[in-house]
Formats: structure tokens, C-alpha cells, sequence
């Protein structure tokens, strides 16, 4: 069952591939043409498999063999990591832009609200201190004359007693009707509609943050809040805080709250961009999905690869049976029955006994320290390792149809 399940160990990482195959197509069809990015990308994940293999399979330049992969991969890693973060941030990144907007929108509509609170409630004390003033102005006159610690009301006054002094002196000042309580009258009402003003864009903030989505386009958001700010009396703010200009609530950006590039070469320079900037949340997952795929190829093809081939011993004897033109089971059937148990323990197979094919067999066992050359009785035999031993008998396991169709009789070097 080894052999089956190591061909599952393979196509796993060829399924793998696959996936790493696409992503690194995609991030690189970001900057390439899709033909040049198709063919890149084919060869980039041929090399990391084969490489892989080899690497699994063979003992010769192993290093340079593991430099190859840790190059192509670095490639294939980089450009899948492009894939992946904009695969991501197409799902992701506009939901909290929005939210970015949201957020921003609601503290201008909140700076808003605040002042007009503050203003409306001073308002109120101005309009209810003018209808106390203008029914004073009725009843006893001489009320522009007087200080006042309010300077919006001192203003009122300043202004009444300035607008009397223009008409002639046959206006004098004194209780009813006359020209300053006229005066005082229009201030009160100017007041009051004032205060009417402010509080209708209140009540429009107030429906507006109600109704208002996350979802909502980005556009329309910031062009509903700025027609509502616009709407405010800011004049009459000023004036009703008495406290001069004032910082009016500033609206978001529109361009920084658009998740739009305006080309693919855009996207890749952003992704790595992010990366630099957050190495954390959805670039670094990004970064480590993309490593753990040729990591898990690498695993899995380097593990699956000698079993893939074969063992060592198993290529070993093959070569010897072609030097004897024999088929490989047929020849290690002749090469068992010449082994023999040896006196200090385990096997050992004489040396004179040895066909060409056998006698290199041998040599490259010994080689290897899988067996030993020493002298018995008067002969050279090779004691071969126990392990070795049971690798070589267990192919015989499963007996091919040449070693099947063989006579019984046959010679064990046939």
C-alpha cells in the first residue's frame, strides 16, 4: 500500500501546483500580457515540481538544485502574494473604505450638530431677552440706551440707537409705539427666525444620520452632507456664539475614499506598498497563504519523489540486469539464491559465484556501506546489510509475468 499512497502524496502537490500555478498567473497577468504571464508562470511551476523531484531523488548538486527552487519560489511566491491581496481586497477593502467614509461623514454631521445646539440654546436667550426688550420699549422707552453684557443684545441697542439718531428730532424717545420699539420688534422677529433656521438644519442632520447607510455610494453621502452644511445659518452661528469666526465642520476627501486604481501595474505597487507599510491583517496572511503553498510542494514532491523512482537498490539491480540481459526480477531471484547465511551473523553472497551484472550490484552496495567485502574460507564475499536484504527480498513479493512465465527449472542466472 507504500506505493499508492505516495502516488496521493503526488497528486496532491500536483493539485497544489495548480493553485499556485493560477495564482501566480493572475499576479502576474497584473503587470505582463496574458500570453507572456500564461507561459511565465507554466514554466515557474514546472521548475518548483521538478526541482522538488530531484531534489528527493538524487544526491548530486543538491545544493544548487535547492537554490534553483528557493529562486523560482521566491517568484512564484511574490506574484501569488499580488494574486492573493488583490483577490482579497476586491472582497474586503471597499467594505471598509465605506466604513472609513461612515465614520468620517458622522464626526463632520456630529461637529455640526454640536454647534448648532450650542447656538440655538444662546439663541433662545437672545429672542426671549428681545421680546423682554421690546415690550420694556412699549411700555417705558429709553431702552437702546442701556448696556448690556450680552454682546449680541449690546449689538441690538447699539444698532437701535443708531437707526433713531437718522430720522429727525421730532421722534422722541419715550413709552408706545414709536420708532425704536419698531426697531426692537424687527430685531426680535429677525432673532426668532434665526433660531427657526437653526433648528431646521438640526431636525435635516438629525434625518439625515437616521436614514444614512454604510452602503450608501460614496458620492451621495458627501454631496447630502455638504448641501446640509451649506444650509446652515454659519452667519447667525457666529453671531449667536459671539465668539468670531468659527471652525466649520470639514467634509472627507471624495479621491481619498475611492477603492479605484487606474491600472493593473496600480494594484501590484499597492499590494506591495501595503505589505511594507502593515505587515499584519490581510497583507501578511496574504504573503503567508502564498509561502505555505510552495512550502507544501516542496514537502510533498521532495518526500514522494524517491519512492516515486524507486529505491537506490532498486535502480541498482535493474542496471545489473541489463549488464546480464535478464529481466530485473528474474536476476534477483539468481542473486538471492546465491546469498547464504554468514558465520558472524546476517548474509553474505560469495564473490566467485557472481555474475558481471551481480558483481556490480555488489560494488555499488559496498560503496554505499550497504554491504562489506571480507574474506571467508579462503574466498572474498560481500556481507550484505540486513535491511538491504529484506528491500531486495520484498521485491519479489509481487512476481512480474516474465518471472511467472519462467521455467521452475531455470538457472538463477537466466
Amino acid at each position: 500500500m507504500t506505493r499508492p499512497l505516495v502516488m496521493v502524496l503526488f497528486a496532491a502537490s500536483c493539485l497544489l501546483s495548480l493553485v499556485s500555478w493560477y495564482t501566480t498567473q493572475q499576479g502576474m497577468a497584473l503587470y505582463l500580457s496574458p500570453w507572456f504571464a500564461l507561459l511565465a508562470s507554466l514554466g515557474i511551476q514546472t521548475a518548483l515540481v521538478i526541482t522538488a523531484w530531484l531534489v528527493g531523488i538524487t544526491r548530486e548538486r543538491r545544493a544548487l538544485l535547492v537554490t534553483v527552487y528557493v529562486c523560482t519560489a521566491m517568484v512564484s511566491i511574490a506574484f501569488s502574494y499580488v494574486s492573493l491581496y488583490t483577490w482579497f481586497s476586491a472582497r474586503e477593502r471597499p467594505a471598509e473604505i465605506e466604513r472609513k467614509l461612515y465614520d468620517a461623514l458622522g464626526e463632520s454631521a456630529m461637529k455640526a450638530d454640536q454647534l448648532l445646539t450650542a447656538s440655538a440654546a444662546e439663541q433662545q436667550k437672545h429672542v426671549l431677552a428681545l421680546d423682554e426688550m421690546t415690550a420694556a420699549e412699549k411700555k417705558a422707552g429709553y431702552i437702546s440706551r442701556a448696556q448690556d453684557a450680552d454682546p449680541y443684545l449690546a449689538r441690538v441697542r447699539e444698532a437701535v440707537a443708531r437707526e433713531a439718531q437718522t430720522y429727525s428730532s421730532a421722534y422722541r424717545e419715550g413709552s408706545g409705539e414709536g420708532l425704536r420699539y419698531t426697531a426692537f420688534d424687527r430685531y426680535s422677529r429677525l432673532a426668532r427666525q434665526s433660531l427657526d433656521q437653526m433648528r431646521d438644519s438640526q431636525r435635516a442632520l438629525a434625518v439625515w444620520r437616521a436614514a444614512r447607510k454604510p452602503t450608501d455610494p460614496s458620492e451621495k453621502q458627501i454631496r447630502d452632507l455638504e448641501g446640509l452644511i451649506a444650509a446652515v445659518p454659519w452667519t447667525d452661528v457666529e453671531q449667536a456664539r459671539h465668539s468670531g469666526a468659527i471652525e466649520k465642520p470639514s467634509l472627507p476627501n471624495f479621491a481619498s475614499y475611492v477603492d479605484r486604481t487606474t491600472s493593473n501595474q496600480e494594484d501590484l505597487l499597492v499590494a506591495f506598498d501595503e505589505l511594507a507599510s502593515n505587515a499584519s491583517g490581510r497583507p501578511a496572511f496574504s504573503l503567508a497563504l502564498a509561502a505555505f503553498i510552495d512550502v507544501v510542494i516542496f514537502l510533498l514532491a521532495w518526500a514522494a519523489g524517491p519512492h516515486m523512482s524507486g529505491p537506490s537498490e532498486q535502480r541498482w539491480w535493474m542496471a545489473g540486469a541489463a549488464i546480464d540481459g535478464a529481466d530485473p526480477q528474474i536476476f534477483l531471484r539468481g542473486f538471492l539464491r546465491k546469498m547464504y547465511p554468514a558465520t558472524s551473523g546476517g548474509v553474505c553472497v560469495a564473490s566467485d559465484q557472481l555474475t558481471p551484472g551481480e558483481q556490480q550490484l555488489c560494488l555499488a552496495l559496498s560503496n554505499h556501506r550497504l554491504a562489506v567485502i571480507t574474506r571467508q574460507e579462503d574466498r572474498l564475499v560481500y556481507l550484505v546489510e540486513e535491511n538491504t536484504h529484506q528491500v531486495l527480498l520484498s521485491a519479489l513479493a509481487t512476481p512480474s509475468f516474465s518471472m511467472r512465465a519462467a521455467a521452475p527449472g531455470a538457472s538463477p542466472a537466466a
